[in-house]
């Protein structure tokens, strides 16, 4: 039997290494890594009773409950389900906080069954950690260029087809704005930024890197300080997009190809009333409802007016006044496969990009 730990945070995370996280579910819905399954020693009660017994007893009388908690069914029904994670991904690691009590206990229960796995030295603490220099390394040594344009521009799809890429919108799951709320949760802060530095491991090290134009917040989640400062002094390649494409666009991806449109829109309208004002708002919403009734009665595409109105009196203005103190950055303009074929080509030349060709 070999209990032991590997430390290569860099390999682990970049090449998805599948983890058996043994923490309790409430630490794992803290924060996770990409790859990472929850297969508990101690549940939830288990753990809380186990901390309350270490601070009034200590250490040993700690552990003397933790057996007794799991033993028997318990036990075996735990290391069961290791043991079938492990037959299916023979490269697992095991990891609990800091790599150490669980950690060795897992590694022990297995070995006695005949599956010797390392843990991660350190546990998920060292993860972390390793996960947040990665993103504050990133944001001063990578060269971003950011993707801009008005609300409906297709800003999603250039960054995605751009090759060297972050979607941080894919990782915080969420599109954006007041109305880009998805049907699942967003991560948790801390699993947000996992993913973050796990997407950066994997772009090739040179490489210059396309980024959606953001503001500080995706939803409720909020970009990391060193990105953030990073992007603000990226330079930007701007998508000049018809109106019409734009109201298409956005008629398409919340309405056509959303699962129960209506109460979400709905609701994402009143969270900006105040900012709109009333006048505008109730417009709005009428607007929107007889949208909702066309649709009803098979007389669908009435959405595209308060779509319309809504870019005009909500979205354009705000990131018009957003561009505008950021027009120093702005590289170059296009369509978007002007920008594709931009960002495809390009060189960098001092602080700034351009075409790799004249």
């Amino acid at each position: 039997m070999s209990l032991f730990a590997v430390d290569d945070y860099a390999n682990i995370l970049r090449n998805a290494r599948p983890l058996i996280d043994v923490r309790s579910p409430v630490e794992f819905r803290r924060g996770a890594v990409p790859g990472a399954v929850n297969l508990p020693l101690l549940t939830d009660d288990e753990r809380d009773a186990v901390g309350k017994t270490y601070k009034a007893k200590g250490h040993q009388a700690a552990v003397v409950l933790g057996h007794e908690l799991v033993g028997g069914d318990t036990k075996a029904s735990r290391v069961a389900a290791w043991r079938d994670f492990a037959v299916k991904h023979p490269e697992a690691l095991i990891t609990c906080w800091r790599g150490g009590l669980r950690s060795q206990m897992a590694q022990a229960w297995l070995a006695g069954v005949g599956i010797d796995l390392p843990r991660i030295a350190g546990g998920f603490k060292a993860l972390r950690h390793f996960c947040l220099d990665t993103i504050q390394t990133a944001g001063d040594t990578r060269r971003f260029v950011v993707v801009g344009g008005r609300t409906g521009s297709g800003k999603t799809r250039v960054v995605q087809a751009a090759g060297a890429h972050v979607d941080l919108e894919a990782l915080a799951n969420h599109r954006g704005s007041a109305f880009g709320g998805l049907p699942t949760p967003q991560p948790a802060p801390v699993t947000f930024e996992n993913a973050l530095a796990v997407a950066l491991l994997r772009l090739p090290p040179d490489e210059p890197v396309a980024v959606e134009d953001e503001s500080r917040t995706i939803g409720r989640l909020a970009i990391p300080g060193e990105m953030y400062n990073a992007l603000q002094r990226a330079p930007i390649v701007q998508l000049d997009v018809d109106d019409t494409v734009r109201v298409d666009n956005i008629y398409r991806e919340y309405v056509v190809d959303a699962e129960n449109p209506e109460p979400h829109l709905t609701s994402a309208l009143s969270r900006i009333e105040r900012r709109l004002g009333g006048v505008r708002y109730r417009e709005l919403a009428a607007l929107m409802d007889d949208a909702f009734r066309a649709d009803a009665s098979g007389r669908g595409g009435a959405h595209r007016l308060w779509i319309r109105r809504l870019l005009h009196y909500y979205y354009d203005p705000m990131y018009d006044y957003q561009l505008a103190g950021k027009k120093d950055r702005i590289v170059m303009r296009g369509t978007a496969d002007e920008v594709l074929d931009y960002l495809r080509d390009w060189r960098r030349v001092g602080d700034g990009l351009v075409p790799s060709r004249s």
